[in-house]
């Protein structure tokens, strides 16, 4: 008997602030029981202290169409899941302020060869930045702000 493909759940991609590094760190651990993988590739979007126009982000502060959002990333996943052969993938992205220097997007992309990881993780960042909702709003040093661009 064929066994057909079920659609997997939307799963939580929003963190409040920062994404920690024993938050990465706890990730990571929990795929080491995980035998048949051989490769994880991990991206991390981390806030940068740019000077635009003689002024310093202090920091981020993210907004999205939540529900949208998760659609979307939802069918960012499932896509990927159909293009490549990943043992496993999640994507989080960080809601409310977060500082320069600390880790607002982590994707972390799992499979057999590293291959499938490369293209995979790629694939995945780049379709996030290009269609799910999620907003940012650099806050400079001196209390102003402006949207940033999806770059």
């Amino acid at each position: 008997m064929e066994q057909t493909k079920t659609k997997k759940k939307p799963k939580k991609v929003f963190i409040e602030g920062a994404i920690s590094p024993q938050f990465i760190a706890d990730s990571i651990a929990k795929h080491s029981t995980k035998t048949d993988i051989g490769a994880h590739n991990i991206f991390m979007g981390q806030v940068r202290a740019d000077v635009i126009e003689g002024k310093e982000v202090k920091a981020i502060e993210y907004s999205a169409y939540a529900e949208m959002a998760e659609k979307e990333l939802h069918n960012i996943r499932e896509s990927a899941f159909e293009q490549f052969d990943l043992t496993c993938m999640h994507i989080y992205h960080s809601l409310g302020t977060v500082k320069a220097g600390e880790i607002s997007f982590f994707v972390f992309v799992s499979s057999k060869h590293r291959d499938e990881c490369y293209k995979a993780s790629r694939f995945i960042v780049e379709e996030v930045k290009a269609k799910a909702p999620v907003f940012g709003k650099e806050i400079f040093d001196d209390g102003t702000h402006i949207w940033k661009k999806n770059d």
